[in-house]
Order: structure tokens, then C-alpha cells, then sequence
């Protein structure tokens, strides 16, 4: 079997050492891996697949020097680390999956979640974006919902953990229980929710709603998709929770409804309300697997439905969809 070299760039992040985390578990053939991070972190030594490997300076010249010999490069270093370095990983001969905002809705990038629209991952030109977190795990359970019933509007409202935000947002929750002020949020999180994700834009919506907007209208293939959004921070560690809220283009029941959620991969079912079964943030976490329950039908509209999706946004939502999309590649080569 063919062997790969596989790049990871913020390897010393809390996405780049799930990266590693993820990566190890899966075992992809691949012959030598090559640990990026900034200079203050360069020479640092990280144990991964059962040996040492010393952190590179991410520069213009170290990445020249593997010319040739990277196949993939994982990206989470933010956006703007993105747009300078993953055109030269490019120009070095790697296939980049990049984990920032800075491609997403670039026309000449795919957007991928690999169950469900791997095959856009043959148009890429070098660069493949990873969505948003909180989109890849609703588009998961929205993709088999619009196969079988068709979507003419989806409205979502999430519960997103604080380490969507970082170490630095994980930080203000585990000191703020101790009562210190927070550092990275405007107000305290612990104890309370904030309706305040990314930066507020003109229309009053934030960029998280809007990534999610027009994130998903991407991936479904579908630009003229009726969606709205509502983000929140939450005083949760890992795992983002949303309400989805579909109305569809065909009838529907909460059999069906379930049946087209089981039988789709990625997705579990989780819906057991008389027995308190729903999927949670504290189940979801340390999983890939995307979870749906409190399936609903809304009898305010002529068709649709109410559903309540958790997945581990850390996991699922960056490192474990990035690793996919690698997997993906890989048997493209095979």
C-alpha cells in the first residue's frame, strides 16, 4: 500500500493536538508526519504515533525545503496564518485542509463534510475548507432530510461550548466557576449564556449566524436555501447542541423522519423521550459520531419537524471532518 507525508500546522493547538489525537486512532498509511507550529513553540518535542517528533518553525523557508514531500497538509493555526502559508504547502506539491474561515467561501474551494458532499473534494485546486463547527454537525443531520423530504427553510438556534472559542475561551469558563473576570468573552460565561458568537455585522446578525447561512447553503448545493440563525455561547466545555428547526418541500412523519435519520452514516439516533433518552453535550464528547433526538413534528407549518443535534465541536466539528477529508484523498490515490 502506498505511504503518504502528512503535514500538521498548529500542532501545538487545541484543534492541532486533537489533530494528533485523531490521526493516531485512525491509522492512516502514512510514512512520516511533520509538526508546524509558531517559532515560540518550535523545538518542542510532542509524542505521537509512539515516538518524538520536534515541532518546525512554520516559515516561508521551512516549508520550501519539503518540497516534494508532503501529500497533505491539516491546518488550524487561524486565518491568517492560513492565508499566507497554505498557498505555499500548495506551491510545495500538498493538498491542504484548512481548518479557518479564510477559504470557506472561496468559489474556487470546496466545502466539504465528507458524509455529505464528498465528491466536491475532486474540483479542489490545492486547498479544501473545513466548515464551520456548528455547521458541519447540522448539515450532517439535515443532509438525509433533504434527500428524502426536501428543505424549503431551515431555522437553527445553538448552544455552542466555550471551547469553540478557543483555549482562551475554555479558560474563562474554568476560572470564571472561581469567580475571575473573563479575559477572552465581553461578559462572565460561567453561570450564564452569552447571544454574542464572532463579531456583530450591520444587519444585527453576528458572522457565526452568517457562516452558518450561507456555510450551509454551500454544501447542500442548494444557494437559494431559506435558512436563519441564532448562536450562543454556553457555559459547556465541549459539545455544541443545536435546535433545528426544517420545514419541507414533501410531507413527512416522525416515522419517516427517524428512518431517514438511522439510516444515514455519521448520524445517532438518540430519541427516546419517555425513558428521558436525548442526546448531550457530555455524551457527545470524545465521539465523531454526530447525535439527533427530540424529533418532532412542527404542526405550525404544513411539513416539518423539530430536532435537537449534539455533536463534540472539537471532534466532529474540526479535527475528525478534516482527517475524513484526508481519508477521502487517500482513496481517491489508491
Amino acid at each position: 500500500m502506498k505511504k503518504f507525508n502528512v503535514a500538521v500546522v498548529g500542532a501545538t493547538g487545541m484543534v492541532g493536538r486533537k489533530f494528533l489525537e485523531v490521526l493516531t486512532e485512525r491509522n492512516l498509511p502514512v510514512e512520516n508526519y511533520y509538526l508546524f507550529a509558531s517559532a515560540k513553540s518550535a523545538g518542542k518535542q510532542i509524542d505521537f504515533m509512539g515516538k518524538p517528533h520536534t515541532v518546525i518553525e512554520l516559515c516561508e523557508q521551512n516549508v520550501a525545503a519539503l518540497t516534494g514531500k508532503i501529500d497533505f497538509a491539516l491546518f488550524s493555526a487561524g486565518g491568517s496564518v492560513s492565508k499566507e502559508f497554505a498557498p505555499l504547502f500548495v506551491k510545495a506539491g500538498a493538498t491542504v485542509v484548512d481548518n479557518s474561515s479564510q477559504w470557506r467561501m472561496d468559489e474556487d474551494v470546496p466545502l466539504v463534510v465528507p458524509e455529505v458532499n464528498p465528491e466536491d473534494v475532486k474540483w479542489n485546486k490545492g486547498i479544501i475548507a473545513n466548515p464551520n463547527c456548528s455547521t458541519i454537525q447540522a448539515v450532517v443531520a439535515l443532509k438525509p432530510l433533504k434527500d428524502t423530504f426536501g428543505l424549503k427553510r431551515v431555522v437553527y438556534s445553538t448552544y455552542q461550548a466555550v471551547s469553540g472559542a478557543g483555549v482562551a475561551g475554555y479558560n474563562d469558563l474554568l476560572e470564571g466557576v472561581k469567580g475571575e473576570a473573563p479575559k477572552k468573552f465581553p461578559y462572565p460565561i460561567a453561570y450564564n449564556m452569552l447571544p454574542h458568537i464572532d463579531v456583530f455585522m450591520e444587519d444585527g446578525y453576528t458572522k457565526e449566524e452568517w457562516k452558518m447561512i450561507v456555510e450551509t447553503r454551500k454544501i447542500l448545493h442548494d444557494p437559494n436555501l431559506r435558512v436563519t440563525a441564532t448562536t450562543v455561547r454556553v457555559p459547556v466545555f465541549y459539545g455544541h447542541s443545536e435546535s433545528i428547526n426544517v420545514e419541507f418541500e414533501k410531507p413527512c412523519d416522525r416515522e419517516s423522519l427517524r428512518n431517514a435519520l438511522e439510516n444515514f452514516d455519521g448520524l445517532k439516533v438518540m430519541d427516546d423521550p419517555a425513558n428521558n433518552v436525548y442526546p448531550m453535550p457530555i455524551l457527545a464528547e470524545n465521539h465523531d459520531e454526530v447525535y439527533v433526538g427530540r424529533i418532532r413534528i412542527d404542526q405550525s407549518v404544513e411539513s416539518g419537524a423539530n430536532l435537537w443535534v449534539v455533536a463534540d465541536n472539537i471532534r466532529k466539528g474540526a479535527a475528525t471532518n478534516a482527517v475524513q477529508i484526508v481519508e477521502l484523498l487517500i482513496k481517491m490515490e489508491a
